[in-house]
């Protein structure tokens, strides 16, 4: 019987008031807590430091330690270790006997003594919810019913509640007044709106798994010191199966692989999504037929969460499954990569400063071991799952790919920093063109197990291993962990190869002020950031900056640095370019090895110059490793590591900042698990409505629209890619992908930014100095039959900017190109305002110089057919041609109905050959009797804005800013590096 109080606590029988002072109690008393936390957490016994002989069968089988403790396995309808329960806990009477895993052993050149043993308690067998809920209801009637509950009509306000509010903003949001007397929820404060997030049904439960660490240093009483760490963990099977069984991603879904080819005849193979590539299509031979492969995709990446105080940190482990598409893989928003676990980030202050690296690695593989246990016996035997077209196959989920930062690769490998985790390379030759043998598991195992029993193998030291005797990955079926690492564009070329390296050495070349000087005079570019400041003076960037300045980095560098520099300048940015390629075909591979061989021919210019000694930079190793990863797993970007660095700030930053900071990781899962709830939810709902949706228009074209087979194949006509797909699955074949083959749409703004501006006001402002000239000559050839003669007295409507969307090409991206053209002049701010004057922007564009037709449509109209590659490539070969715009307008009425929008501009020299050295095309200004070369053309006539760099020489003008050096300078580059669109066409592959 409880106390008068009506609450007590069921360790020490203390009495308190409420059931919440009861919580406060146990979390404050250190053991009470203690006691709580074995009823949900399970423990494991130690790891030592010391060495150990293998254990014997009956030790693996023992009984040593108490096995009543249960796995802390969360309810999926109930609250992450749920602190009402507490007051009626009572000791567990069913125990069972626990499960002993060996320990593997830190070396210790002093001591050697037997090891403890670490055990793992099985999980419990309950059924439990996996969240996959998404055929409950049938009819947008039930839905209307049930789906909202147990919010009934506060499901938004909910919702936005979890998401924007902490417990103590959601208590005080339920206080206010107007919450109370006008929205009166049925929740009033946090303890009750939480229960009823807690009863909606989740994802994947967590649990918690808790390893004691047995250090090499003595505390005070002579004995060897310890460090308890916890393990968060999910798992990894259910969240494979909640993935691949999302009918969200129905149409991001593939469950064979398949080989692309850009032609009828497959001769020229394109490479793309992961099932397009080689891995998984010599995998899929390995398996049972019938089988449905779920390509592994592992991240993980260590983040500090303390912004300005503490050092406080998380190890969050990411998972996503190579069968969705990677465009969907990359939306942080449809959360197609969820979170498995967190890693310990212990201290290890247990250990000696000497031992501590290498108990980091142990402790780490010891913990993704326990992370990714349940893949090995799916990843042997199966597992049937429903599938998101809701076919149920049987799914052997493989590890396919880690995506990891360089030291993170030689943790996941076991081996030295100075090494390569992908192949054995010796260290002194990492800066050589050199083809290594690649590391493999089986080899590097036997070697381990070698040195695990006291032998010396020479491989040990010859392929820079650590001591750890048994990887996480060693059971993993079917998997190579070396060859599963992925480039990593942002930390081993924008961050590594290019900022760290590159950049520090044209520095040291060329000098910091006048690299800065030649980055502020850069013109100005829509998009493109301007350092107004330079680049010496910044501390802390980001991967956005490193792109940014490699667009116009070449270019400024031209005449600063000797030829052999800028050669190398240009083949290191070439293979940054060529790498992120979203679709590779074997000539771009070309193009990839070509430039990392153009780097090495000319990189001992560097040596010669004094600025390096050598090249043995792991990064620049690791460019060897690209065109062999990418006909293993695809496209570079599909494995980008900029998306775990996104997924820290949902899944780690703020989860951390919703806790109160003490054992922040418990709460941290739990405030997870309700966001999952909500979201879940609401993807529900989101279904629902789009099948209701689906539905009806299904009906609705059945019964309204007439069966016409003879014009249902509009699209046949359109390029398509060839795939041959495997033979050896019973799933049919997925449809061939198309081209992209859009329109290119320009748009003007509905109301003009300048009506009625006279022609003085268009030559002073505008500097369309010769606009008379060229409107008379336009009228004469477009409008024949008008009779006004334009003068000074005309008035005309000027837009300030027009807009050009087209479709990029396949290769490059399937994102709409959407680019700004601004044609604005200077405006200057009054002496009172604190606001600076805007200086003009009169943009580059390339034109059509000779188009045959044009469309006479409406502003927002759509004027031609084009893809961006049929654009560019013919317009390189026939006629494109720089001009700058001085203009957009429209003509008055007076001369006649042409609501066609006009361009005046200024041309540049034509287009020809590419600077040897350079490689970008030399252009200056057109003339025409000692005047700028000046017309007046059709919007559509232009392709696409364009940059250009201006030929500085040695050293810059110090007259030359960014707002004036387009109008200064006589000889301009054109930027070929502005985008990824450009330099693709600019490069000529097809």
């Amino acid at each position: 019987m409880p106390p008068a109080h009506g609450h007590h606590c069921s360790f020490c029988g203390k009495s308190l008031p409420t059931s919440t002072g009861v919580k406060k109690h146990i979390m404050n008393r250190p053991e009470c807590r203690q006691l709580w936390e074995k009823t949900v957490v399970s423990r494991l016994n130690s790891i030592s430091v010391f060495d150990e002989p293998e254990p014997s069968s009956q030790d693996q089988h023992g009984d040593n330690d108490d096995p009543s403790i249960p796995d802390a396995r969360i309810p999926p309808h109930s609250p992450l270790a749920a602190p009402d329960a507490m007051e009626d806990w009572e000791p567990p009477h069913n125990r069972r006997h626990p499960r002993a895993l060996s320990v593997e052993a830190l070396e210790s050149p002093k001591r050697i003594r037997q090891g403890g043993q670490i055990e793992d308690v099985p999980d419990s067998e309950e059924i439990r919810s996996t969240g996959r809920f998404f055929e409950r209801f049938t009819t947008a009637g039930e839905v209307l019913r049930e789906s909202l509950s147990p919010f009934e009509e506060e499901w938004d306000l909910s919702a936005w509640m979890m998401r924007h509010l902490g417990q103590t903003r959601v208590d005080e949001f339920l206080k206010l007044p107007i919450t109370r007397n006008r929205t009166m929820p049925s929740f009033h404060n946090a303890r009750s709106f939480f229960k009823k997030v807690d009863a909606l049904p989740h994802g994947t439960p967590w649990s918690c798994k808790k390893v004691t660490i047995t250090g090499d240093q003595e505390d005070e009483n002579g004995e060897m010191m310890t460090e308890e760490v916890e393990v968060w963990l999910r798992d990894v099977v259910e969240c494979i199966q909640e993935l691949i069984g999302n009918p969200l991603f129905e149409d991001d879904m593939v469950y064979e692989p398949s080989r692309a080819y850009q032609d009828e005849a497959g001769l020229h193979r394109v490479i793309d999504d992961m099932w397009t590539a080689d891995w998984w299509w010599d995998t899929q031979g390995k398996m049972p037929e019938g089988a449905t492969i779920a390509p592994v995709i592992l991240a993980s990446d260590k983040t500090t969460l303390s912004q300005f105080r503490g050092d406080k940190s998380a190890w969050p482990v990411y998972l996503s499954i190579g069968n969705i598409t990677k465009e969907k893989r990359r939306e942080v928003s449809s959360r197609a990569t969820v979170l498995i676990g967190y890693l310990p980030t212990a201290k290890l202050q247990c250990f000696r400063s000497e031992t501590q690296s290498l108990a980091g690695y142990r402790l780490f593989h010891h913990c993704m071991q326990l992370l990714l246990q349940p893949l090995v016996n799916a990843g042997k035997n199966g597992v049937e799952m429903v599938c998101a077209d809701s076919r149920v196959r049987r799914i052997y989920p493989i590890l396919a790919a880690y995506v990891a930062d360089f030291p993170e690769q030689c943790l996941v490998a076991c081996c030295k920093e100075n090494r390569c985790p992908k192949c054995i390379v010796q260290a002194a030759c990492r800066g050589d063109p050199l083809t290594s043998v690649m590391r493999d598991p089986e080899t590097t195992i036997e070697v381990l197990k070698k040195r695990q029993q006291g032998q010396h193998p020479a491989a040990f030291d010859n392929d820079g291993l650590r001591a750890v005797y048994k990887p996480f990955w060693a059971e993993l079926p079917h998997a190579n962990v070396f060859s599963s690492f992925t480039p990593d564009l942002l930390h081993q070329i924008h961050k590594g190869v290019f900022k760290d390296h590159l950049v520090k050495w044209c520095m040291e070349i060329v000098g910091s002020e006048e690299i800065d000087r030649r980055f502020r005079m850069l013109p100005n570019y829509a998009g493109l950031r301007h350092f107004h400041k330079g680049i010496s003076s910044i501390k802390q960037w980001t991967g956005t900056e490193h792109k940014e300045m490699q667009k116009v980095f070449v270019g400024l560098l031209a005449g600063a640095i000797p030829d052999r520099v800028l050669t190398v300048a240009r083949a290191l940015l070439d293979f940054s370019y060529f790498a992120q390629l979203k679709v590779h075909s074997e000539r771009s591979l070309t193009e990839l090895n070509t430039a990392l061989a153009t780097f090495h021919a000319h990189k001992d210019v560097f040596i010669e110059l004094e600025v390096r000694a050598h090249f043995n930079i792991p990064k620049i190793h690791q460019l060897s490793h690209y065109v062999q990863s990418i006909r293993l797993y695809g496209s570079p970007d599909g494995f980008n590591t900029e998306l775990p660095e996104r997924l820290h700030i949902d899944f780690a930053k703020d989860a951390y900042h919703s806790s109160n900071k003490r054992d922040y990781e418990e709460q941290m899962a739990l405030w997870l698990q309700r966001q999952e709830a909500i979201y879940l939810r609401m993807c529900y709902l989101e279904w629902l409505r789009n099948r209701e949706v689906l539905q009806a228009n299904s009906d609705s074209s059945r019964t309204n629209s007439p069966d016409n087979s003879e014009g249902s194949d509009s699209h046949d006509d359109k390029p398509r890619l060839h795939v041959q797909h495997s033979m050896s699955l019973a799933v049919p074949a997925t449809p061939a992908m198309p081209l992209h083959t859009q329109t290119k749409t320009i748009k003007l703004a509905k109301s003009p930014a300048y009506p009625r501006q006279t022609v003085e006001r268009m030559e002073s402002a505008h500097g369309a100095v010769d606009f008379i000239p060229a409107l008379k000559t336009f009228l004469q050839k477009y409008l024949p039959r008008n009779t006004i003669i334009p003068g000074p007295h005309d008035r005309f409507d000027v837009f300030k900017q027009v807009v050009v969307s087209a479709r990029a090409d396949h290769q490059v991206g399937e994102t709409l190109r959407r680019w700004r053209i601004r044609a604005s002049p200077a405006v200057t701010t009054p002496a009172t305002s604190r606001k600076p004057d805007k200086p003009a922007h009169f943009d580059m564009v390339l034109v059509s110089e000779s188009p045959d037709k044009h469309n006479k449509g409406t502003l927002e109209g759509s004027y031609h057919m084009f893809t961006v590659f049929t654009l560019l490539n013919f317009f390189f070969h026939s006629g494109l041609r720089v001009a700058q715009i001085r203009a957009i307008f429209t003509l008055p009425r007076q001369f006649g109905r042409y609501d066609h929008p006009l361009m005046y501009i200024e041309w540049f020299t034509p287009l020809k050959g590419l600077d040897p050295i350079l490689g970008m095309h030399q252009i200056s200004r057109s003339t025409r009797r000692q005047r700028r070369n000046a017309t007046i053309i059709h919007v559509d006539d232009v392709v696409r804005p364009c940059h250009l760099i201006p030929k500085m020489g040695q050293e810059c003008d110090r007259s030359w800013t960014s707002s004036n050096v387009y109008e200064v300078a006589d000889t301009f580059f054109l930027n070929d590096f502005i985008d990824l669109d450009l330099f693709f066409m600019c490069s000529g592959i097809t």
